[in-house]
This record gives C-alpha cells, structure tokens and sequence, in this order.
C-alpha cells in the first residue's frame, strides 16, 4: 500500500515529512554554499530524512549530493571502500565514467570493481591499499578531483558518522580525514549521527581533529501545533477524523519523539472505523508499549542495582541534583563519585540524556514503561 498515512522505521518523503522548514533552509543554503554541516539529534527524530529531502532539494547539474551509512564500517579500510564506492557511483550514471575516474584518480591504487545485475544499484569497490599515506590521501581526494574535472561542486552526506570514533587508532584516522576535506574547494561534508554523546565526544572536544569542523546544527523536536495538523489531515485524506484534542495527546503521551507519534498515529489510525476514539487511543498505546517490552526488557536486564535506581529517580522526578544526601539515602545510589559513574555509563547505553533542565530517560515509551515496571 503506497498510500499509508503514517511512516516510521524508515525515512520519510513527500507528504509524510513534516515541518523542518527552518533547517531545511539553513541545511540547504550550507549545502549550496559549501559550508561544512554537523548534524546531531537523538535516533528517530528524522536526520536521514531531513537530509535526504535537502539532498533532492540541492542536487543539480552544478551540485552533485552523494549519500553514504557507514555503520557497518567496523575500519579504515571499510569506510575507503564505502566512500569510493558512493563518490564514483553517485557522481555518474555511466559504467564507463566510473571506470575512467577510478583509473585517472585512484591510478596507484588498482581498485577492484564488483558489478552485479543491475550495474546503477549493485556496484561496489574493493581497493588493495598499501601503507602509504599518498595512496589514502588519493581516495580521500577523489571527490575533489572529480568535482574539478566536470567543473561542479560536490556535498557529501556521511550518516552514522560516529562510528570512525570506534575505529582503531581513531585520532589517526581523524587527523587524516581533516587535513584532506579541510582544504577541499569544490567539497563540502554534512556529516551526522545518532548516538549523541559520541558525536559531541567528535566535534565538541577541543583536543579532537573534527573540533568546530563545520556549522553545528542540533535538531529539535517537532511542535504539538505541526504535528496535530498533520495528524488530523493525515487522517482526513484516508476519510477517518480525528479530534484535534487526541491528535494532541498523541503527541503529549511520546512526548513528540517523531518515530513515536508517527507509529501512535498509525495504530490509531488502524483502531478507528470513522472517527478516532479514546478507546482506540487505549488500545494502540497498548500495543505500542507491548511490541516494545521485549527490547525494553533487554536493555535493562542486565544493568545493576545502582543504574535501575538512577532511573527510578528520574522516573519520580529528580532530573538533578543527585548528589544531594537525602537523594542518595532515598534511591539508595551510593557515593557522590558513584552518581558520576551511574550518569555516564547510562548516557553510554543511550537509556538516558542530558538537557538544560538535567537528564532524562532517551525513549518516553521506555520511561512508561519503567514506571510501570519500577513501581510494581
């Protein structure tokens, strides 16, 4: 069904996006003007979308945008061979253009080509590199040499960008990365992530190499107003109503996480015969929490005494301010130092972020159902 009202798991297009109007025109004028973009928000808040939709926006005869995951990059080596085969796939639409750019630019190199059925869609490179710093430095450049030779400028759109930070000798490759892009004219680099903490580590550490690397944009959530309309004309062009008043609370109950209120909507949407009900809205949070419980059982059951009471706190409002006597007595968290250790290995497993007003549970489904299972 190619008209299902409400998306997620995926990214979104066309009349499934909504809002982002103010950082699609600040990611599209970087995109045009080749400023460097750093692109951070929690997972499924809509970053591969966002991007994806500047990306068509931006492209032209002029401006190429090349897009690549490198999540199951677990190496140097990986992420080379991701990165030229997304440059040379994405920059042309001709086998034989892809072969000559390969053989003028990556000459010393001698990469491996792998063409399946569909040459356009199943093409990857394989390169034999050697150690020499001027055989990486070609793969890196490649982009630029490229750009020059057909006189366009291009946008390279890197997701899951934190996963270099887990690569062997990582500053290494970092210091490596930088030096090349850095001086690039005719390229510029969006690069993004979801895992929050290891982004910032990335690009908000002075000691780092990616340190103020490009204009820094932190994604927000989407407004009740944005979301309640969408919901309602969502409904509407399927010939179901919905009541401005459950649209919201839809949004309030997950806390407008943008995967969350598109997959409420949706099981909303599946409860209502004609018109949307509290019963319906009953029944689909329901499901929504017991679809999650297996992965919510997961991610907790190993944690130890200290973190789960850390969450119970949270859960009763504490948000900071842990170390104070009475919270530690209360929750049962140990010493000063302790709390210190709890935050940052929570923050570690994504359970838990941080914001102006102290820290939070990551998932708002995840914090119901906590309550429900640390209250017991």
């Amino acid at each position: 069904m190619n008209n299902k009202p409400f998306i997620f798991g995926v990214a979104t297009s066309g009349d499934n996006f909504t809002d982002r109007e103010k950082e699609t025109t600040r990611l599209l004028a970087n995109f045009q003007n080749g400023i460097n973009t750093v692109l951070t928000s929690p997972r499924r808040w809509g970053k591969t979308s966002l991007v994806q939709k500047v990306g068509r926006l931006a492209q032209s005869e002029k401006l190429k945008v090349v897009y690549l995951d490198i999540f199951s990059c677990r190496s140097e080596q990986d992420f080379y061979d991701a990165f030229t085969s997304a440059i040379l796939r994405q920059t042309s639409s001709k086998i034989d253009e892809w072969l000559e750019n390969a053989k003028t630019s990556l000459s010393r190199i001698s990469p491996k080509f792998s063409i399946g059925t569909d040459p356009l869609t199943d093409f990857s490179v394989s390169l034999e590199l050697n150690p020499r710093n001027e055989d990486i430095d070609d793969i890196l450049q490649l982009p630029e040499k490229i750009a020059q030779k057909k006189g366009i400028n291009i946008v390279i759109c890197i997701d899951e960008f934190q996963q270099i930070g887990e690569f062997k000798d990582s500053k290494t490759f970092q210091k490596r990365l930088r030096s090349v892009w850095q001086l690039q004219k005719s390229v510029s680099y969006c690069l993004f992530g979801s895992k929050k903490h290891l982004m910032n580590e990335l690009f908000e550490k002075r000691n780092l190499p990616f340190y103020k690397f490009g204009d820094a944009i932190y994604l927000q959530k989407i407004s009740s107003d944005y979301w309640v309309e969408y919901i309602c004309s969502r409904f509407e062009t399927t010939g179901k109503n919905i009541s401005k008043e459950l649209a919201e609370k839809i949004c309030k109950t997950v806390d407008n996480h943008s995967s969350y209120v598109q997959q409420l909507a949706w099981l909303v949407w599946i409860h209502t015969d004609k018109t949307a009900t509290e019963e319906g809205f009953n029944e689909a949070f329901q499901d929504i929490v017991d679809q999650n419980t297996p992965l919510f059982e997961k991610q907790t059951e190993e944690l130890t005494t200290y973190q789960l009471n850390f969450l119970k706190a949270i859960i009763d409002g504490v948000n900071n301010q842990f170390t104070r006597k009475d919270i530690l007595q209360k929750y049962q968290l140990g010493s000063s130092a302790n709390v210190s250790i709890i935050r940052r290995a929570l923050i570690k497993k994504e359970l838990i972020d941080s914001g102006k007003d102290g820290v939070f549970i990551s998932d708002p489904v995840m914090a119901i159902w906590l309550k429900r299972e640390l209250t017991k």
